[in-house]
């Protein structure tokens, strides 16, 4: 008989009506969560993803690929195009994409890892954002329930380094930062705990991308 913990089998969860599907994934991995509306996906993201994986020690990361961003006026481009787009360009065998939001109808990170946990006990979740999202974290709904329940990997992306070490959610849980000598363990944490990793980045955004019409 399979290990229904391994298998990317359909899981019901009541809470939401139905069933979802989710990556595949062993028992006890470290799996890094990137959410996003990925409108365009681009080699920023990339990027970003395969310093995750060597930085923080993770097994696998998955892409999020969300219905829509709700602190962004405009909607994104069709689910479907973006979830394509993610798959033709993150071409690494560690790497997932997923609708998880749209199946369970989360808008949320909060809600979204709640659900994530609840579906797989036997793995190890950490968050992964870059520095700019971590200077205005403070206005996610439920940004404090998201510290507190999973460790948090944060990326350094250009024009946001300085500004995130000051941000307010880096001020607040200032006790539970992790060394970077400490980065690869992250995964295996007890939350609230977080890293600020100094990488090299790519100075790409999606923003940039749709006025350029190159999507």
């Amino acid at each position: 008989m399979s290990d229904p913990a391994s298998d990317p089998a359909l899981r019901a969860d009541p809470r939401h009506g139905g069933a979802f599907t989710l990556p595949p994934c062993r028992r006890g991995a470290v799996v890094g969560v990137l959410g996003g509306s990925f409108d365009p996906p681009h080699a920023g993201h990339v990027h970003i993803t395969r310093e995750a994986l060597k930085r923080f020690g993770l097994d696998t990361v998955w892409w999020l690929v969300s219905p829509g961003n709700p602190l962004k006026a405009h909607g994104p481009a069709p689910l479907a195009r973006r979830m394509q787009a993610a798959r033709d360009i993150m071409q690494d065998p560690r790497v997932h994409i997923s609708d998880f939001e749209a199946q369970i109808g989360a808008r949320h990170t909060a809600l979204t890892l709640a659900a994530l946990r609840s579906a797989r006990r036997d793995v190890n979740f950490v968050w992964l954002m870059g520095a700019d999202n971590m200077v205005q974290f403070h206005h996610w709904q439920d940004w404090r329930q998201i510290m507190e329940t999973v460790p948090v990997g944060i990326l350094a992306r250009p024009g946001a380094r300085l500004a995130a070490r000051a941000s307010v959610a880096a001020r607040m849980y200032e006790r539970a930062r992790v060394p970077t000598t400490h980065a690869r363990m992250l995964g295996h944490m007890k939350a609230p705990a977080w890293c600020f990793a100094n990488v090299p980045m790519l100075a790409m955004s999606s923003t940039r991308l749709r006025e350029a019409g190159a999507w």
